[in-house]
């Protein structure tokens, strides 16, 4: 591969100089032993060289990247550039100190023993920082693949490889990207050749073999954690999908996979199959659900607490004139007004900025390992059925193959990553609740800073802090127990009961229920009532009953049993209220009529219209009444109004047709009474 090329220039000047070395003892009478040795001695210094002299060229080719190339792609985003190029400074720090002491002086056979112990010391090093770029290296071959779809984005980025890296050729960026996954993978057969070439019985040749199947199980780990990370990024996508969209995904393969692991549950709840337990991820898991509680939870409060913030922040009462322009109430609205305008809201914007918005994230990132550990789940109950077929068939199909080793890798990747995100996850809420903390502490000491001046103004800057607590409870109390006063006294004086008019021509039936059942039995009916079952009456507004019974033969006390004169049944209890009884001095003796305070002047009602009143004629409403279509029209109590005529149009006397503020309708004559006369109203002038 091309860049192989790269890597491999210098080592074979190196091998040219190095072969004439030896020519020496080439002719030497020994016979093939003392040939053999030195042979391989010299393949041994050639591959130690070769080691050595790549390493350097790799490091040189990863600053190229690191800084000139990097720092010359400013056309392209930071994230694509962190994608890009990852994790390559870690990498170089550790490569650095690995060549740093590779090159270190010392005799060939001990270089030989410190090449093995260097690899074998490196060896979780190489690990941890080779397995993340590996990882993201799928995702910048796509970000590549997508700015050669960008003809001149692409030529720009190829002119700068080109101009730092010349071999590069056409490859670009792929060649440049690829350099870290060779190395990595080249250090197995480099070490592989030393070995092949140093001697059984010599000391380094233990060592050798140890490190090369240590550099061979870094592979396989970083191929491992790869394929871990794949299925997990698979899982980890939360999709907000709408019904539809799930009812679409769902088909005969998915109905089969999740029919089979409802009866692997169900079985396993029966106790007919044994459940896999695990206790290590079990307790992780617990620990990671108390850790999203603890975050959902602070999420509320903050939530809530910065609601009542701004409900605070929205009330400003420095901004209403109250008509005192000196004194302590101008210097309380100036400390208000400066408290409101600057602290809280300096305060409101580092709270959200600083708690709020990493507390979100917080909790955004906690989706992504609630939903892995809810398909590990569902993969467990195909790895327990895959098992069991295994033990009773001896073999599995391909795809049940995949399952098992889909599950392994979501538990093991679980497994390994779940301490550190709890243990970063909690570290994150004890950051969020000391700033929050720092947050409140700084917003009281600039409070206390701004008010420093004011306070020096007001005028009990004088006392204690108890005495100003004991002066403000007090003060508080007998304002309390003014209002309480103030309260009592205007609940004394009540607006008159609302009183529907009565129906017309229903004199007669309310004084028939008045003389059965008294008055403190009857009931007005507030609106009109349609009786849904057979038992349920269906009764006008200002229908007049009497009560028989306040609940029904269920003990519901919200259906009544009443009397409307006629007919007994069931009416909702809500749209009832109490009939007041109040004789009129002026009329006969139990005349019955709607409630009007005793206190107040009472118009005489006039007897039932007749044909003969004139077609003109000036009276006043007695009563309130209120319209219930368009032929009628709406009173007020002591409204005159002009009766237009005495009668409906079919002769109804008990209906007049009048005319009040410029509309017309009809009214119930009963309601009408005649006003006296204009002159005995208000002072009149002498004479």
């Amino acid at each position: 591969m091309e860049p192989n090329q790269v890597v491999f220039t210098e080592p074979a000047d190196m091998a040219d100089h190095g072969a004439d070395e030896p020519s020496s003892g080439s002719g030497s009478p020994d016979g093939e032993g003392p040939e053999s040795e030195d042979r391989s001695s010299l393949q041994q210094r050639l591959a130690i060289r070769e080691l050595i002299d790549t390493e350097v060229s790799y490091l040189h080719m990863l600053r190229l990247c690191a800084s000139d190339i990097k720092s010359r792609l400013q056309q392209l985003p930071q994230g694509d550039l962190d994608v890009l190029f990852s994790n390559m400074d870690d990498i170089i720090k550790v490569n650095g100190r690995f060549l740093h002491h590779l090159q270190e002086s010392a005799s060939e056979e001990e270089q030989v023993y410190l090449i093995g112990n260097l690899f074998l010391d490196f060896q979780e090093e190489f690990e941890q920082v080779y397995k993340v770029y590996c990882v993201s290296y799928d995702q910048a071959l796509l970000l590549v693949e997508t700015y050669q779809k960008e003809p001149e984005l692409q030529r720009e980025i190829q002119s700068i490889v080109e101009a730092v890296v010349p071999q590069a050729g056409r490859s670009g960026l792929s060649f440049l990207l690829v350099i870290p996954l060779q190395r990595i993978t080249k250090y197995p057969l480099l070490l592989q050749k030393i070995l092949e070439n140093t001697l059984p019985n010599a000391r380094a040749y233990s060592v050798l073999q140890r490190a090369a199947s240590a550099l061979r199980d870094v592979n396989a780990n970083i191929n491992e954690y790869k394929m871990r990370k794949e299925v997990a990024s698979k899982y980890t996508r939360v999709e907000q999908l709408t019904l539809r969209e799930r009812l679409a995904r769902i088909n005969t393969h998915t109905l089969s996979k999740k029919t089979t692991r409802l009866s692997q549950l169900l079985k396993q709840e029966a106790g007919l199959v044994p459940r896999t337990e695990d206790k290590e991820f079990e307790d992780l898991e617990e620990r990671f659900q108390w850790v999203s509680v603890c975050v959902t939870e602070l999420k509320s409060n903050v939530a809530a607490y910065v609601d009542h913030l701004e409900a605070f922040l929205r009330f400003r009462p420095h901004d209403y004139d109250l008509d005192v322009s000196e004194g302590p109430m101008a210097h309380y609205r100036s400390l208000a007004r400066d408290l409101q305008c600057e602290a809280f809201l300096e305060f409101k914007q580092r709270l959200e900025g600083l708690v709020w918005q990493p507390l979100c994230s917080l909790a955004k990132a906690l989706a992504g390992p609630q939903n892995l550990i809810k398909k590990r789940l569902d993969k467990l109950l195909d790895f327990e059925r895959v098992e069991e077929k295994l033990l009773e068939a001896g073999s599995v199909t391909y795809e049940e193959e995949a399952a098992r080793h889909t599950y392994q890798a979501l538990n093991a990747l679980l497994v390994a990553e779940l301490p550190q995100f709890n243990q970063l996850a909690v570290q994150w809420l004890g950051q969020l609740l000391c700033t929050f903390v720092a947050l409140q502490s700084d917003l009281a000491k600039q409070v206390l800073q701004r008010a420093e001046s004011s306070m020096a103004q007001l005028p009990h800057r004088h006392l204690s802090e108890p005495a100003f607590r004991k002066l403000v409870e007090d003060t508080l109390g007998q304002t309390s127990v003014r209002l309480h006063s103030f309260q009592k006294d205007f609940e004394k004086v009540l607006p008159p009961p609302t009183v529907q008019p009565l129906l017309p021509g229903s004199e007669r039936q309310v004084q028939a229920l008045l003389s059965k059942y008294g008055p403190g039995k009857l009931y007005q009916v507030t609106s009109n009532i349609s009786g849904p079952g057979t038992l349920d009456l269906t009764l006008p507004q200002g229908q007049i009953v009497a009560l028989l019974q306040n609940k029904d033969t269920k003990g519901n006390s919200g259906r009544w049993l009443v009397d409307t004169g006629g007919h007994r049944g069931y009416v909702p209890a809500g749209k009832l209220q109490l009939y007041h009884i109040v004789p009129n001095n002026k009329e006969p003796r139990g005349q019955v009529g709607p409630h009007v305070d005793s206190q107040q002047p009472t118009l005489l009602p006039t007897p039932a219209p007749s044909p003969s009143v004139p077609a003109v004629t000036q009276v006043v409403a007695v009563y309130p009444f209120v319209a219930r279509s368009h032929h009628e029209v709406s009173l007020q109590a002591g409204q005159p109004v002009t009766v237009l005529e005495a009668q409906d149009k079919k002769g109804n006397p008990e209906w007049s047709l009048v005319e009040v503020n410029g509309q017309r309708g009809y009214v119930p004559s009963s309601f009408l009474a005649q006003v006296p006369s204009p002159a005995s109203w208000g002072w009149s002038l002498p004479s």
